[in-house]
């Protein structure tokens, strides 16, 4: 099993990188995840602006296992090393699939980097990373302030700036949801406060925006309540962090699945809202559990069932017309959590 720590990547990239030629990147921090790959794109001995060498494919793209494998078997034009990189993975069947091949029979020519989202514990392609010796599979979790303490020093230090307490608690405030808005973030304060030696607390307001920590969770969470205003700020947040839309549309409707089948038990058995989160409800965190209960007391079957059927054509219409993404699933999300309002 190799599984690498989010906080054990650095000491990974350093000594143990160069033994793999398989590495599944995850986590709910698609900043960092980029980031690391990257780093490991940088350590594969392929050079990075040669066309010929690198080969770049979306997940969405990827409609046979078949295609992951003839990319990374194939010999380049030149020889040499390969590098193929996936970005976009979340749950797809194919490139489980080729994951599993490779890991079975490890490429000898070819580096693959494939950057996931969250992907919960269980699912095929963690599962994979995880039990395979040949797969190296690392976490990429938001930043703890330790690691945001440490990303202040090392931002400000290169632009020979010092910051002062209160500044540094303000911007502990701002940062920590995405690395890379945290990175830009403190890269916009350096240019800003260029000429200066100091940060202080009026430059942290002037310039930083809001890069803190939010999940998809939150933006589920009040669709279910009806707090257009918080949805809107969760929206607003995973779009700076650069967190596809789809995957808030795709947790959305597994929320309204469950909240389907947890309603029909109670229809059937006429059980308490509560006695059936605490059956079938086990997945849930503690913390969400009372915002599920709530809903499952307010929505019937029937107007679940309608929700679902508008999730999924939002899904078929944000993948038809992809330029639209992000304005179908805020329309639809904001239109679901008024009803919940109502409700």
């Amino acid at each position: 099993m190799s599984e690498v720590k989010s906080h054990e990547f650095d000491g990974f990239l350093n000594r143990g990188a160069s033994t793999y030629r398989l590495f599944l990147l995850y986590g709910p921090d698609r900043g960092l995840v980029s980031e690391r790959a990257v780093q490991l794109a940088g350590r594969s001995g392929v050079a990075l602006d040669d066309p010929f060498a690198v080969v770049k494919l979306d997940a969405s793209e990827l409609q046979q296992a078949g295609r992951v494998l003839d990319e990374v078997n194939a010999i380049g034009l030149f020889g040499g090393e390969k590098l193929v990189w996936i970005r976009g993975a979340s749950s797809e069947k194919t490139i489980a699939e080729a994951l599993q091949i490779l890991a079975d029979t490890p490429p000898s020519g070819s580096t693959l980097i494939i950057e996931a989202g969250d992907l919960k514990k269980g699912a095929a392609l963690r599962k994979i990373g995880e039990t395979s010796r040949a797969v190296a599979s690392i976490a990429c979790y938001s930043d703890d302030a330790r690691s945001l303490h440490a990303l202040i020093d090392k931002e400000l230090a290169e632009a020979g700036l010092r910051i002062g307490p209160a500044a540094r608690e303000r911007l502990l405030e701002a940062l920590g949801g995405d690395r890379m808005a945290s990175r830009n973030e403190l890269r916009k304060l350096a240019l800003y406060c260029r000429g200066k030696d100091m940060v202080d607390e009026e430059d942290v307001l002037a310039i930083v925006g809001d890069a803190s920590a939010i999940s998809v969770d939150d933006a589920v969470d009040a669709v279910l309540k009806g707090d257009v205003d918080a949805l809107l700020h969760a929206m607003k947040k995973i779009t700076t962090s650069k967190t596809p839309p789809f995957l808030v549309l795709q947790a959305c409707l597994r929320q309204f699945q469950q909240l389907d089948v947890m309603r029909a038990e109670m229809d059937a058995s006429r059980q308490p809202a509560s006695q059936v989160i605490a059956s079938l409800g086990r997945g849930l965190h503690f913390r969400r559990k009372p915002i599920v209960e709530a809903a499952l007391k307010h929505w019937t079957t029937p107007a679940i069932r309608r929700e679902l059927s508008r999730l999924q054509a939002t899904i078929y219409q944000s993948r038809a017309r992809q330029s639209l993404e992000e304005s179908l699933v805020l329309q639809n999300l904001l239109a679901i959590a008024i009803q919940s309002a109502r409700r």
